[in-house]
């Protein structure tokens, strides 16, 4: 079943104890983001920190991701350090780096995904440049997905500390 629209938003206000993302790839071309990416790309910058319905969300609720990266970071991982998750870890939302420039990937051929309350999994399935194709919500369980979780959580670092090193 594929989830778009109000489906999709329902996950995130429905939740009851976590929400938490596996993000695999080195960019992400979201339509609502092409002018602030092209004018960060320009040398704009995005102080804060600020407030929006997302850090509402993890000051109030248990959330959180994992980010595999490699170095050098592409321009759209530098945006989303800088837009996105300096903002947003010190509101609360659990960011963790993975990054595996100088060792093997312990998640290879995983793919992005959405766990909800460690029951309900959405996979979301990219084009390779990063476009978002759909969500899905999957149908088996959820065991792999709790490993997933564990397996990136246990191999990374918090962002903040990552961007301090």
């Amino acid at each position: 079943m594929l989830l778009d629209g109000e489906a999709w938003a329902n996950k995130f206000k429905t939740f009851q104890t976590e929400a938490w993302r596996l993000e695999t790839l080195p960019q992400y071309l979201v339509p609502q983001e092409a002018e602030e990416f092209a004018a960060f790309k320009a040398g704009a910058r995005f102080p804060g920190p600020y407030e929006d319905a997302w850090t509402a969300l993890v000051r109030t609720r248990s959330v959180g991701r994992v980010h595999i990266v490699t170095r050098p970071l592409t321009d759209y991982l530098r945006f989303e350090f800088e837009r996105y998750y300096q903002h947003q870890a010190p509101a609360g939302e659990d960011i963790r780096i993975l990054d595996i420039t100088d060792r093997p990937n312990p998640l290879p051929d995983v793919q992005d995904f959405w766990m909800f309350d460690r029951s309900t999994v959405v996979l979301m399935h990219y084009h390779p440049d990063g476009r978002q194709v759909s969500r899905e919500l999957y149908d088996g369980g959820p065991a792999p997905f709790i490993e997933y979780q564990r397996i990136a959580v246990e191999a990374s670092v918090p962002f903040l500390e990552y961007v301090r090193t």
